[in-house]
C-alpha cells in the first residue's frame, strides 16, 4: 500500500506562461470547431486520463461544470482483471485512470485537457509528488483520433513555448480495457477528507483549482 502520510504537498503549476499558453490554446480550438459544428453534439462522451494518484484527479474533475460522472480504474496494462494491490507493483502497466463522462455541449475535450495540464507536472516522468511508479504516469488514453490530434496540438504548442523547464513526458496512448478500481477508492476524497493524504495533498489541490477555475465550478 502506498505510503501517502509522509508525501510533499503537489501544489498546482502556477506558472502563468503556461497557464496562458494552454488557455489560448483552447480557445483558439473552441473557435474553429463552433465555425464547423451545425449539428447538435451527443449528449455524453469519455475522457480517460492520467495525472498521478487517482483520488486527486477524481476530486479535481467531479467539481467541473458538464462532469457528469468521474470513476478511478485502471488502464494501460496487460495483466487481466487488476487488482489495487497487482498496481501498485508497477509491473502491470497500468496507470492509475479516472474515466470521465462529460457533455460536450458544456465542457469540450479541449477545456478538460486544459484543466488536466494545469493540476498535475507534466514532466516528472512515472512521478507526481511523492508517488513514484509507471502507474503514476502522465497519460492520455485516447477515444479516438480527434482525441489524440488535439492533445498532441496542445502538448506541441506547450512543448515550443518553453514554459517548462523539462521536456514535457505525457504519454498518448489507445484506450484499452478499463478496469473499475474497487469501491473504496470511488469518491475517495469526499468520503475520507480527514485521512492524512488528502488532508497534505487531495485538499490544497482542490483549493488551488477552485481559485483558478472559479468560473467553471458546479
Amino acid at each position: 500500500m502506498k505510503n501517502k502520510v509522509a508525501l510533499i504537498v503537489f501544489l498546482l503549476i502556477g506558472n502563468l506562461s503556461n497557464a496562458q499558453i494552454v488557455k489560448n490554446k483552447v480557445k483558439k480550438m473552441n473557435q474553429e470547431n463552433v465555425k464547423v459544428e451545425n449539428k447538435a453534439l451527443p449528449s455524453n462522451a469519455i475522457a480517460t486520463l492520467a495525472a498521478g494518484c487517482f483520488w486527486c484527479v477524481e476530486a479535481v474533475f467531479q467539481k467541473l461544470k458538464g462532469v457528469e460522472k468521474v470513476e478511478s480504474g485502471y488502464m494501460g496494462g496487460t495483466l487481466k482483471d487488476p487488482t489495487y494491490k497487482d498496481v501498485c507493483t508497477g509491473q502491470t502497466g497500468h496507470a492509475e485512470v479516472c474515466q470521465i463522462t462529460y457533455n460536450p455541449n458544456i465542457i469540450s475535450f479541449e477545456e478538460l485537457l486544459e484543466v488536466f495540464w494545469k493540476t498535475h507536472d507534466p514532466t516528472t516522468l512515472n512521478r507526481q509528488g511523492g508517488d513514484i511508479g509507471t502507474q503514476y504516469r502522465s497519460a492520455v488514453f485516447y477515444h479516438d483520433a480527434n482525441q489524440k490530434q488535439i492533445a498532441e496540438s496542445i502538448k506541441n504548442d506547450l512543448g515550443q513555448s518553453g514554459a517548462y523547464d523539462a521536456p514535457i513526458v505525457t504519454t498518448f496512448e489507445p484506450a484499452s480495457v478499463f478496469y473499475k478500481a474497487e469501491d473504496y477508492h470511488q469518491d475517495y476524497f469526499n468520503l475520507n477528507g480527514s485521512n492524512p493524504y488528502c488532508q497534505m495533498v487531495v485538499k490544497p489541490k482542490v483549493e488551488k483549482f477552485k481559485k483558478v477555475f472559479s468560473d467553471r465550478i458546479k
